[in-house]
């Protein structure tokens, strides 16, 4: 009888641990992912060419679940990819605006991850964003009025046509 009581503290003790594990293992992994593109949006050049730094490096996760989402434990659709000038002081719009080598630029990676769920299932869903960052100086300059040279502007909509990079 006190083994029936116990058994769902001790599963749920157990679980927690192994979602943990698998929480930390996403975050390692962002990580990695966020110091490679940083690498690569310093020098502007994607690790795969004829791709954006971002799709190269989304490609680069370890699990599919973590590239694409959609599962049970990480929301669609999966890893965000932000690279951006964190020391974007261009307040005139103007697309001719360069940022010099040496101006820092900041890529988070970040993904929802969906506490347990394979435990609770859809209906009490708790969640929270699990975020990697790096941050280095870039090496080439970086020049807005050409967007089209370089490899990690991918943004459609006006606000990330600034300098501000792809968020």
């Amino acid at each position: 009888m006190e083994f029936a009581l116990v058994l769902p503290l001790i599963l749920l003790l157990l679980l927690g641990m192994i979602d943990v594990g698998k929480a930390l293992n996403y975050w390692n992994d962002e990580t990695h992912l966020a110091n490679e593109a940083a690498r690569a949006a310093a020098v502007n050049r994607s690790p795969v060419s004829g791709t954006t730094i971002n799709a190269a490096v989304k490609n680069e996760a370890d699990s599919s679940e973590l590239r694409n989402g959609g599962t049970s434990s990480i929301s669609s659709p999966g890893i965000r990819i932000c690279i951006w000038f964190p020391n974007n002081n261009d307040s005139s719009d103007d697309p001719a605006r360069d940022h010099a080598r040496g101006d820092p630029v900041e890529v988070k990676v970040s993904a929802k991850y969906n506490w347990l769920a394979y435990l609770v299932g859809r209906g009490l869903r708790a969640s929270s964003t699990i975020t990697a960052t790096s941050r280095m100086r870039l090496e080439q300059p970086f020049k807005t009025g050409a967007l089209d040279t370089n490899a990690y502007t991918t943004g459609t909509n006006t606000a990330t046509n600034d300098a501000s990079g792809t968020c």
